[in-house]
């Protein structure tokens, strides 16, 4: 029994770590995407939307500790951020409605969020988080996510289950001991055409030419990037 523990947990270990390479690999395709983008764009500030405390992970904070831009960074986090790499952080909620004094001090020329809309809970609350960004940006924004319909959930690493209606993919989640995955408020993956349908009931693009790119896992689009330009 032991042994075979043992062998599991040698299995688990590789895995993860051929996982988290290739999330890795991933991620590095989209800053390109990102940093082709900014080739067009003169900024002086950047927000990320989402920020995480933990400053000891590589992964954290990835694409934006990685711009290597020349920029006031910001942050705008539920959690009080402690990282010498922004020059503020404001604790508050993406989904809430911003007073005056909030926006103006945390308005930027460009606004980033890398992978947050998935963990900001119902449809209502993602739409309100695109709102917020387009009003948070003065040049232009990014939003992240995976793709719910990829046939593996990069959460919780099964394969096709996040392809199921949500309610069985939650209950699926809940099975394998991802209780916390497995409600609303903390996972809710997109597709593109959901991402398409709350790009138009928000409005957004009166003020923004909006496109959206990909990048492709085993010739599968694995990741969305919402890119908003402002107009002139």
């Amino acid at each position: 029994m032991n042994v075979l523990k043992m062998n599991n947990q040698i299995y688990l270990s590789f895995h993860n770590k051929i996982f988290d390479k290739i999330i890795k690999n991933k991620r590095l395709e989209i800053l390109k995407i990102i940093k082709e983008e900014l080739k067009r764009v003169q900024a002086f500030d950047c927000l990320d939307i989402g920020t995480t405390p933990d400053i000891k992970n590589e992964s954290s904070n990835f694409i934006i500790k990685n711009l290597k831009l020349n920029l006031n960074y910001k942050a705008f986090s539920n959690f009080k951020i402690e990282d010498n790499f922004f020059s503020s952080s404001t604790v508050g909620s993406i989904t809430e409605d911003l007073n005056d004094e909030t926006l103006n001090f945390l308005k930027s020329d460009i606004v980033l969020s890398s992978a947050t809309i998935e963990h900001v809970g119902s449809n209502k609350n993602q739409n309100k988080m695109i709102k917020n960004v387009a009003s948070l940006t003065n040049k232009i924004f990014f939003i992240t996510t995976p793709n719910k319909n990829y046939p593996i959930d990069f959460h919780s690493k099964l394969p096709i289950v996040n392809m199921l209606p949500n309610n069985l993919f939650r209950k699926v989640l809940k099975f394998f001991n991802f209780s916390y995955l497995s409600k609303e408020e903390n996972l809710n993956l997109l597709s593109l055409n959901d991402l398409k349908k709350f790009l138009s009931e928000t409005n957004v693009h009166k003020d923004f030419d909006i496109k959206i790119r990909h990048i492709r896992l085993f010739l599968l689009k694995s990741n969305f990037i919402i890119i908003g330009i402002k107009k002139t």
